[in-house]
């Protein structure tokens, strides 16, 4: 088995192809003989998982933005401790469909409590636990918008104003244009498999 200590993280609006994309990159690196583990947040973690169904639920819309950011960096310091630590540790690869970044888009930007509060919020979180590379779906929410609708998959994220994911999008490009040495833009409007090509094309090089 192949030796390569890698975290790799998957960002992205809702529709833009993360989980797709994730899961044909971890297929991938099987195929090639690399041992990894694949994960997400809010989640990851049997703990994770409960909270992601606080989070999601369509019944809990009354949850504050500061309710929220807390939950997901709880969900994320159990994830680290116990999923994306060891992994690293034992020399696998990690994907994690989702991270810190998440929450900078999401809550910082998006709810607008800023990204220095959601920064410091989770700082003891991650442990000093940061990705190697940030693969950033990148596509516009309303085309997002159109690939959730045509699922049944409908949760309380998705029931958020059109400005809000405005805001989230626009966050995520700050963040972009900020960490260019840690981000990864792929135009994920394209094809799954010239989206897939693209982002194998450049994990390689870094193994």
């Amino acid at each position: 088995m192949k030796k390569k200590n890698l975290f790799i993280v998957f960002e992205g609006l809702e529709g833009s192809g993360k989980s797709t994309q994730a899961g044909l990159l971890a297929s991938r690196l099987l195929e090639e003989g690399f041992d990894i583990k694949a994960t997400r947040e809010p989640g990851g973690t049997r703990i994770g998982e409960l909270i992601r169904q606080i989070t999601h639920s369509k019944d809990n819309v009354d949850l504050t933005a500061v309710a929220e950011s807390c939950l997901m960096a709880a969900s994320r310091a159990q994830h680290v401790r116990e999923i994306i630590r060891p992994a690293l540790d034992s020399g696998k690869i990690v994907i994690s469909d989702r991270f810190v970044d998440s929450s900078l888009a999401y809550q910082g930007y998006g709810r607008e409590l800023g990204e220095g509060k959601i920064t410091a919020l989770n700082k003891m979180a991650v442990e000093e636990v940061i990705p190697d590379i940030v693969i950033f779906l990148d596509v516009l929410p309303e085309i997002g918008f159109k690939r959730r609708n045509g699922t049944s998959k409908i949760d309380r994220l998705d029931l958020q104003q059109n400005d809000f994911y405005l805001r989230v999008y626009e966050g995520y490009i700050k963040l972009a244009g900020k960490n260019k040495d840690k981000y990864f833009v792929v135009d994920s409007s394209k094809s799954i498999e010239e989206v897939s090509r693209v982002i194998w094309q450049k994990v390689k090089s870094l193994l």
